[in-house]
């Protein structure tokens, strides 16, 4: 009886000895699944030098102006803490008293089967009140949230057009979506325009329609998207407005309703999309628009009906958050008394902090990685002074970012400190003072 070789061998008419080398072959050029994570990517490859460091710091004690890192007090700039709601006593109180009340696993389930209350929905009213759509809703996280929305809103007949420089989220839900997509040109409006006419044609022909993605506020550049612009071309095209603006909600405009409050253009934006990560200092996020298009998502967003309810503590910690927000305008004018201080200073010392026209402090400092992290490490040890950087392949080579958020809760004393700190290590990176350190990192890094 001939065996499964020869049996295969006689089928496709190959010598049973050529079929086995032809198998061996194939399972010889078979790559190991895993086998490409050794090597790590662009930012993987620092992990020798970087991780816990660089990548992964671990902050210590109450989140606030000031905390610890590597042993020692460090004027912090990079948490999202805008209005130090993090630490607010009555923020504080809320929060612990709904975990004594309620415990983390309340609601139990997702919401569409066994987990909604009536403070979701509470927190869902007053949030479409305060950003003035018809409705509001609640969702798990701003990342996973975004992601299937989009997923939720398109089809493979639907078009959509976005920034290039959108959110990673934005960008992975529309890697989900099965029709066309196209980016435009960062915050250039005629790149936009053409575009429009370029995904016009198309649904044209497939009687689809087409889905704009901006954002509020960047959160890398601080510059604001160009929603009058984008706006005003629903006059010559037709499509409709998703806006991101998890970093202009309660930053910008003059109730704190965000970035689309600043512009003038709440009522032309088709779906409000914000996180609590940001101004309110916790987690999940929502959107806000017609109520039968929230109604669409609450049926249709796999993210939520998949998934288990926002606990109540944060519920009902979102619901003092919002409070705050809307009745302490101090919060807001103390956070911009320290933004223009803090800008003012860095310009004033004649750094470039690009276009920002928002909280988030981008300032770009010239220079190889490298070179990077070594002023880092400098600025951590040797000055008190804690911020992000952003190198290449986010940033273009020669170029990066040290990334600043300042909060209400900064003092003057922070701003001088930390102004004069930049001074320092830019004297340094123009005298050549961090090559040598830059040296030793890639050679580790290339090891």
């Amino acid at each position: 009886m001939p065996n499964s070789t020869e049996v295969s061998a006689k089928r496709t008419s190959v010598p049973s000895g050529t079929a086995f080398f032809v198998k061996q072959l194939f399972t010889l050029n078979n790559m190991d699944l895993f086998e490409k994570f050794r090597n790590r990517g662009p930012l993987g490859k620092y992990q020798e030098i970087g991780d816990g460091y660089f990548m992964f710091p671990k902050l210590e004690g109450d989140l606030g102006n000031r905390m610890r890192f590597n042993g020692r007090e460090v004027i912090c700039w990079s948490i999202n803490n805008y209005f130090g709601l993090a630490n607010h006593p009555e923020v504080r109180e809320a929060d612990a008293q709904a975990a004594k009340d309620w415990g983390m696993a309340y609601p139990m389930g997702a919401r569409m089967m066994s987990g909604a209350t009536k403070y979701h929905d509470q927190l869902e009213v007053e949030l479409a009140d305060f950003i003035g759509k018809e409705k509001a809703l609640l969702v798990n996280y701003g990342y996973q949230g975004i992601l299937s929305a989009i997923d939720a809103l398109v089809n493979r007949h639907d078009v959509i057009v976005y920034d290039s420089e959108s959110h990673a989220c934005i960008v992975d839900g529309v890697r989900l979506h099965q029709g066309k997509r196209f980016a435009f040109e960062h915050n250039n409006v005629a790149s936009l325009d053409k575009n429009l006419e370029r995904a016009t044609k198309l649904v044209e022909e497939t009687g689809g329609g087409i889905l704009v993605i901006t954002e509020g506020v960047f959160g890398m550049r601080g510059d604001q998207g160009k929603l009058r612009e984008i706006c005003a071309l629903k006059e010559k095209y037709n499509f409709r407005l998703l806006v991101d603006d998890a970093h202009g909600f309660g930053m910008m405009g003059p109730t704190g309703a965000g970035a689309c409050e600043e512009q003038g253009v709440m009522a032309d934006v088709d779906i409000y999309f914000s996180t609590f990560a940001k101004s309110m200092a916790s987690i999940g996020a929502f959107f806000a628009g017609e109520k039968f298009v929230m109604e669409h998502l609450r049926f249709t967003m796999r993210s939520q009906i998949f998934a288990k309810s926002v606990p109540m503590p944060i519920v009902i910690g979102a619901l003092k958050r919002l409070e705050l927000i809307r009745t302490r305008p101090e919060l807001r004018e103390s956070l911009w008394r320290n933004v223009r201080a803090l800008q003012g200073g860095l310009k004033e010392a004649g750094f470039d902090i690009g276009n920002t026209n928002s909280c988030v402090t981008p300032v770009y400092m010239p220079g190889e990685v490298g070179e990077a992290l070594a002023l880092i490490h400098d600025m951590r040890e040797n000055y008190g002074v804690f911020c992000s950087i952003v190198v290449y392949p986010v940033v273009p080579k020669g170029m990066n970012i040290l990334r600043l958020i300042p909060t209400s809760v900064h003092t003057q004393q922070d701003i001088d400190e930390t102004i004069a700190a930049f001074k320092a290590v830019k004297a340094k990176l123009d005298a050549g003072a961090y090559k040598q350190a830059a040296e030793q990192y890639m050679a580790k890094v290339t090891a």
